[in-house]
């Protein structure tokens, strides 16, 4: 299990989860942030952190965002294991499905 960031981080990308995650396994892409699933240890400190509540526990994730449990798990399809968000960086692309999305509402 894992958690996911859905899509009220889409054009958002606060980083407050970051700064939260003990082992730095929140990638960014160029739209939203990713969750590794294999980096993360299910430890819950990202989702209290998020002020716009886009963090859910796998089990919990709202079933019209069912679509980001894909797209965080594919984000790292060609990246891979890298170990540390930090070291990576922000990345210049999203999974093909968040890309896709148009321009979210920044009120």
């Amino acid at each position: 299990m894992t958690y996911i960031i859905a899509e009220p981080c889409v054009d958002i990308l606060d980083r407050a989860c970051v700064e939260e995650c003990p082992v730095d396994c929140i990638y960014e892409g160029k739209r939203m942030l990713y969750i590794h699933p294999d980096e993360c240890v299910d430890c819950g400190a990202c989702e209290p952190a998020c002020p716009v509540e886009a963090i859910f526990y796998e089990d919990d994730l709202p079933e019209e965002w069912n679509d980001y449990y894909d797209a965080n798990v594919g984000f790292f399809d060609e990246l891979g294991s890298p170990g540390g968000a930090a070291a990576e960086g922000p990345k210049d692309f999203d999974h093909p499905f968040v890309a896709a999305l148009p321009p979210m509402n920044q009120e």
